[in-house]
Formats: C-alpha cells, sequence, structure tokens
C-alpha cells in the first residue's frame, strides 16, 4: 500500500514515498529532498552466501546525467563506471551501516541509490544515505537500526544545516555525521583548521538533528515496516571454541600474539593454524572454519590483555606512538618527494607540478566543480603487506585513502593566483601496519614543500582506536594503532590537521556508536600526537618550503592580455599559437579573460614566447624597438615578422641611409634585423625603419 510521509528538514522538505515503487525489493523508498529525488532499495538473498567469513554488503550510488538535463560524454553516451564522488558515497554509507547488521550474518545484502533528479540546494548524496537507513529499517533484513545522517557546513563562523552545492563551495567545513538514537556512528570531514572545540560543537548539532530525523523514521517503520526474516547463523560452534582453547590455552595465544614485529606474529599464527589443521583433518566441517575461529581467538586474546591490563601487543604505552622518521629527496628527477616511515608503515609520496591547464576535468552532478587542481592518488601493492597478487588498479579502499588525505592538505594549499599550477601528489606504500593514509598525509606534505609549493602550514594525521568493555565507561583509547589494533578493536579515528586546528576526519567503528566523551577523548589525544610528529619527525628533515623550484619542474610565467586580442595570439585555426609554441617549446594556455600561462622548462626559451605575445598583442608606439625576420620582399620595401602572425612594412627608403635601387641590394630572404617604430600615418598603418634605429 502506497503511503508518504514528510518532514521539515534544514528549511526543506523531506518526503519519503513507501510502496509506491520498486515493490519487489526487500525495502524501497523514493525520497524527495527538495526537488532531489533518489531510488534507494535495499535486497538480500534468500540464503546465505558459502565459504565466507564476513558479511557480503554491497553499496551502490548511481549519478545519472539525466538528473541534470545532460547526456554523457563519449561514444555509448552512457553512464560509464562509477566516479569518484560515487564511489566516495558510497563508502560513507557503508560505514555506519555495516556494523548495524548481525555479526554472523552472512546473506549478500546490497543497498542500490538511484539519483534521478538534482536539486542544488538539496544534496544527493544526503537524500543516498538517508534513503539507504530507512529502506533497509522498513525492509525484512535484519538490521539494529534505525539511523541518520546529517551535514554541517560554516560561512563566516556561523553552521549551516545541510548547505546546498554553492554553500559548500565557500564553507570553511564539510562534515557528515550519522547517529544512532544514542550515539555517534560516523564521522567525515573536511575543514578549513576548524579548531578542534569548534569540530566538537558542530559534531553534536549534526547528532542532535539526527534524532529528529530518527523519530521521523521510527514512524515510518511503525506503519511501513516488515517482520525481520530468520537466518542461518554462521557464528563459530562453541565446542570448536573449546578444542582450540584446549590445544593452545590463552598464554599460549598471547605469547603468539604479542610481538612488535608483523611478521613474526603472522608466523606464529601460521603455525597455529597449521597445528588445528592437523588435529582436524578428519573434521571437514571444522576444518573450514579453522581461519575465523583463530580470527576471533586472537580478537578476544587482544582485547583482554588491552582493556584489562593496558597491554598492547607492540609492548607500547597506550598514548606511545611508533618509531617515526622522515626523509626528503629520495627519488631523482621528480619534481619532489619524501617519505615517512612509522613502525612498520612505510609510504612514498612523489609531487608533480603542471600547468593549470592539466588539473582534472570532472564531468558529474554538481555544476559548481568541474574541474580538480589538487590530485591525492593513493596505491596499495601487495606487496606492502607481504601477499602475492596482480594490480587491478585502484579499489574503493584506495580511491577512499587517497580522498582522506587530498583533503587533509587542500586547506593549506596557495590560491592558484600565488601558485598557478595544477599538483598531483601520488603515495606509494612501500609497507603498511596500519594507517597508511594517516602516513600518506605526513609524506605528501613534505613532498609539496620539497617540490617548493609554498602551502600555509604543515599538515600531519594520526589514527586513535579503541577498545571497549561492556559499560559506556569501561573503554581504552590507543594513539596511532597498528593494524591488529585496527583489526581487533572497535574504532578507527583518523584526524589530520595543522597548530591551528582539524584539515579532515574519517571515523569508522565495529560498534553501535561512540559517548561524547570517547569522542572528544579521540579529537584530543590525535592533537597531542600530530604536533609530536611534526616537532620531532617531520620538521627536523623540512621545516618550510623550498622557495625555489626543482630543475626538472616547469615553470610558469603569467601575463594578462586584453581579452579581444585572444584571437591575435590563437590566430585562424590556431596557427599562431602554434608556431609560438614549435619556437620556443612551451605550453600556453589561455582563459577567456585573457590570463595567460607560458610553461616550459627553459627561461630563456619562455622569455622569448612571452616576448612574442606582448608583440603580438600590444599596440605599437612611435620609438618602440623591434627585432624579426625578413619574411618577403616587393619592390617599396620589405616585410619583418616581430611574431608569429605579426609583420610590419620596411619602406625601401628607411632601409639604408644610401639611396638605394633595390630592396635586394640590402637585404635577403631570412635576415634578422632590428627596426624602430616610426608611428602611424595617415590610414591608420604602422612603418618601421632599419636606418633609424639607433
Amino acid at each position: 500500500m502506497y503511503k508518504s510521509f514528510s518532514m521539515e528538514l534544514a528549511g526543506k522538505t523531506l518526503t519519503v514515498d513507501v510502496g509506491r515503487v520498486a515493490k519487489q525489493a526487500n525495502g524501497a523508498v523514493f525520497m524527495h529532498y527538495g526537488e532531489t529525488t533518489v531510488l534507494s532499495t535495499a535486497t538480500a538473498s534468500e540464503k546465505p552466501r558459502e565459504g565466507i567469513d564476513f558479511f557480503p554488503l554491497s553499496v551502490e550510488y548511481e549519478e545519472k546525467m539525466y538528473a541534470v538535463g545532460k547526456i554523457p560524454g563519449g561514444f555509448n553516451k552512457r553512464e560509464g563506471k562509477a566516479s569518484e564522488n560515487a564511489i566516495l558515497t558510497s563508502r560513507v554509507i557503508d560505514r555506519p551501516m555495516r556494523p548495524l547488521f548481525p555479526k554472523d550474518y552472512r546473506n549478500d545484502v546490497t543497498l542500490n541509490n538511484l539519483v534521478m533528479s538534482v536539486d542544488p540546494e538539496c544534496s544527493p548524496e544526503l537524500t543516498a544515505m538517508l534513503g539507504s537507513a530507512i529502506a533497509t529499517a522498513i525492509s525484512d533484513i535484519p538490521f539494529d537500526g534505525p539511523c541518520a545522517t546529517t551535514q554541517v557546513g560554516m560561512i563566516d563562523g556561523e553552521f549551516v544545516l545541510n548547505p546546498g552545492q554553492a554553500q559548500m563551495e565557500v564553507s570553511d567545513l564539510k562534515l557528515t555525521v550519522a547517529s544512532t538514537s544514542e550515539k555517534v556512528i560516523m564521522i567525515e570531514a573536511g575543514a578549513n583548521e576548524i579548531p578542534e572545540e569548534k569540530m566538537i560543537e558542530a559534531i553534536y548539532l549534526a547528532h542532535s538533528v539526527n534524532q529528529d530525523i530518527i523519530a521521523f523514521i521510527n514512524q515510518i517503520v511503525a506503519e511501513c515496516g516488515k517482520k525481520k526474516h530468520d537466518y542461518t547463523s554462521c557464528a563459530i560452534p562453541e565446542e570448536l571454541f573449546a578444542k582450540i582453547k584446549e590445544m593452545f590455552p590463552p598464554e599460549k595465544m598471547e605469547e603468539a600474539v604479542f610481538t612488535d614485529d608483523k611478521m613474526v606474529r603472522d608466523e606464529n599464527i601460521r603455525a597455529i593454524k597449521d597445528q588445528l589443521e592437523e588435529a582436524f583433518a578428519d573434521n571437514e566441517e571444522w576444518l573450514g572454519l579453522i581461519d575465523e575461529a583463530v580470527y576471533q581467538y586472537q580478537k578476544k586474546t587482544v582485547r583482554k590483555m588491552i582493556l584489562k591490563d593496558h597491554k598492547r601487543p607492540d609492548g607500547r604505552e597506550l598514548t606511545q606512538i611508533r618509531p617515526v622518521a622522515a626523509e626528503i629527496d629520495i627519488i631523482p628527477r621528480v619534481h619532489g618527494s619524501a617519505m615517512f616511515t612509522r613502525g612498520q608503515t612505510q609510504i612514498c609520496n612523489v609531487t608533480t607540478l603542471a600547468p593549470l591547464a592539466e588539473a582534472q576535468k570532472i564531468d558529474g552532478l554538481n555544476d559548481t566543480v568541474t574541474s580538480k587542481r589538487y590530485m591525492h592518488h593513493y596505491n596499495f601493492p601487495s606487496y606492502s603487506v607481504g601477499e602475492t597478487k596482480p594490480s587491478r588498479g585502484p579499489g574503493r579502499r584506495e580511491i577512499g585513502h587517497g580522498a582522506l588525505a587530498e583533503r587533509a592538505l587542500i586547506p593549506v594549499l596557495p590560491s592558484e593566483e600565488e601558485f598557478p599550477y595544477a599538483i598531483r601528489s601520488v603515495s606509494e606504500t612501500f609497507e603498511s601496519n596500519g594507517s597508511t593514509s594517516m602516513a600518506s598525509t605526513c609524506s605528501s606534505c613534505m613532498s609539496l614543500m620539497a617540490a617548493g609549493v609554498p602551502i600555509k602550514r604543515m599538515v600531519a594525521g594520526i589514527s586513535c582506536g579503541l577498545v571497549t568493555g561492556e559499560t559506556d565507561d569501561d573503554y581504552v583509547l590507543l594513539t596511532d594503532i597498528q593494524g591488529l589494533e585496527d583489526f581487533f578493536g572497535d574504532m578507527d579515528f583518523k584526524v589530520t590537521g595543522t597548530t591551528e586546528g582539524i584539515t579532515a576526519i574519517q571515523m569508522d567503528i565495529k560498534i553501535h556508536g561512540l559517548t561524547r566523551d570517547i569522542v572528544e577523548g579521540a579529537i584530543k589525544r590525535c592533537r597531542e600526537a600530530r604536533m609530536f610528529i611534526m616537532d620531532t619527525c617531520m620538521k627536523p628533515a623540512i621545516s618550510a618550503p623550498r622557495e625555489e623550484l626543482s630543475k626538472y619542474a616547469p615553470k610558469i610565467i603569467q601575463l594578462q592580455i586584453d581579452p579581444q586580442k585572444i584571437g591575435d595570439v590563437v590566430g585562424q585555426r590556431g596557427k599562431t599559437i602554434n608556431a609560438i609554441i614549435e619556437q620556443t617549446g612551451v605550453k600556453i594556455d589561455i582563459t577567456d579573460e585573457g590570463a595567460v600561462s607560458v610553461c616550459g622548462t627553459d627561461a630563456e626559451l619562455m622569455t622569448k614566447a612571452v616576448k612574442m605575445i606582448e608583440i603580438i598583442t600590444s599596440e605599437f608606439e612611435e620609438g618602440q624597438i623591434l627585432e624579426g625576420d625578413v619574411v618577403s620582399i616587393r619592390e617599396f620595401g620589405a616585410f619583418v615578422e616581430f611574431a608569429p602572425g605579426k609583420e610590419g612594412l620596411v619602406h625601401i627608403s628607411k632601409i639604408s641611409d644610401e639611396r638605394i635601387k633595390h630592396v635586394e641590394d640590402v637585404l635577403t630572404l631570412g635576415d634578422h634585423v632590428k627596426v624602430v617604430c616610426l608611428g602611424k600615418d595617415k590610414m591608420g598603418r604602422v612603418s618601421f625603419s632599419i636606418k633609424d634605429c639607433k
């Protein structure tokens, strides 16, 4: 039966239609926020997927170009693979919802969000986040929701709830917060050095708004919600756990797990699995469960030692950061490079500078964002964790990590007017044992400074972990979590920032939310840690951006011309500008406003190109001295080309102090000569002289 529900959300109407479309899905809602329309569906398989030890959740966010009245580019005129924004949106939907499904649930679940119309004042991403939560809540899929999401901006020091595209462009804060009825379950933020106290205020403003949305969702569930279906539990049998503990008592597992060397730990666990496989060789059912059972045994062991004894696997104190090291200029000939090492996590970052024309073009649903000048790419090869598998290109995790490090650095980058370059920063993971995205932030900051990018302030990042007990006040925060503490812990709270404030946050959890004390404690702990990293590691390696670019980096000279003269510089079918490029080897970019960028590595040739452009666009004045080549000889004089497509006549009487009968007596084609402008004649033509050039 079709029902429609509405509420006012941040000054705009949110409408949810249930039972109107997609009735064969387990749960479906037709979402309308302003004039933004998104179809959100939740579907689940009837039976669990065999042979897996994880919950197979897939989240899709489909951007359709018809939503903004466009036809896709390319030969096929169809939408292609998911854009970076679509992938990041899918991740933001996935992260708060995944922990709310049963831990032993192995049925395939797909959350699909089809963006069908975009109102620039109402975020389609936010609409999809709410749609997925509502579709799952009303479905028969087991789910411990509902949850809700709110976005917060900050303009002129004032918070703005669920800002539109235009507001987001000028906002100093881009914050997304998801909550249950009790706690915060996800935080994603990009910020222009927002102080920690202000960030916490924004987080809990969003949390407060989420409570109103959850009350609205509960009303929908009460009227339209289906009974949750039963499912086959994939929990490990207790008798298997008991047998494993009999063979390997807790003290043996502690001995295997507690070491500061990841490879030694892996070898210890592998030896335990080998013995278990030998012992259970006749029990086919148990053989298939050994990996998951040992994983859970490790998890219980590590969590108990951290929570009760405050003992970390590598022996560190709770607030202690692993040994850190920083180097710059480790790669020759590139424009900038740096390597940051923290324990067994190591990232090498390389910076490349290019003209602004090399900025990434973006063809998406946001009309205010059409290009990206700063690009941060993150790579995670299998060798970084001692594994072997072929590279298939960046996955969603790599794209997410790259976006986080990119967001961390954007607030400190110089403006295009200050530094007219497109910038690509690539983080190569050499070794990984926890929080490579934060190491990427540190290495990319140093790499940018080594490349001579005049960033405003140094940026560093660190991750804070969490292990919780039975009550809200029974918990332990862990500074700088390694891989094991991430896998077995309850939280990965990443914060980047400067001395002045926060530039980015990404918070993932595996439990049903965080108390305010935990959020505030983690943010405080991360600030202390990033200050330590900057002062003791990064600043000794490089304390400020270099004043000069690498000799291998392109140099850029900028000049402004009359926009009406752009056609003169370009020439018919690009003939003039191509001739300048051919003669000098530079790259030339011209905006519609007449801003010209000349890019090259040879200063002399760049100056030559600039001089040509200035000649082409200038109005010749009497007394102006020019140089050029003789390109045409007539009975009455010679034509001299001063720049591609720019010629002037030297009358035969102005060639020599002596009277000559033929121009060829003095000049030949190709001669390089110096001339002086004599001004304009009665018909407005400019004349030049060789003999009067002193």
